[in-house]
């Protein structure tokens, strides 16, 4: 047990999107126009997957300091996310337009 002979792997060295978000979780709508900024955020697919919206958002943010996480089945949120995953991290302001969230 333990050692790092024979060419052990460190968890750490492979397992980068494993780290966990800290911060509290919220409502997408306790941060809706005000600014965030997007520090990461992860993509998957729901166990409740509905027609319009089989995956879900898991963004990690911060605001006023505080670090939250915000779930959402927004397809447009998960869209954005993907297009500028390489832009991480950036501020923000998340707006509901219509039936709709959308960064801005």
């Amino acid at each position: 047990m333990g050692g790092r002979g024979r060419n052990v792997k460190r968890f750490s060295d492979f397992a980068k999107d494993e780290i966990p978000f800290d911060g509290t979780k919220v409502k997408i709508e306790e941060v809706l126009n005000e600014e965030i900024t997007v520090l990461g955020f992860d993509i998957r697919t729901s166990r409740y997957a509905s027609s319009n919206s089989p995956r879900y958002l898991k963004i990690h943010c911060e605001k006023d300091g505080k670090r939250h996480v915000i779930f959402t089945g927004s397809t447009i949120l998960c869209g954005q996310a993907e297009r500028y995953a390489s832009e991480v991290p950036f501020a923000t302001i998340i707006k509901k337009i219509d039936k709709y969230y959308s960064f801005t």
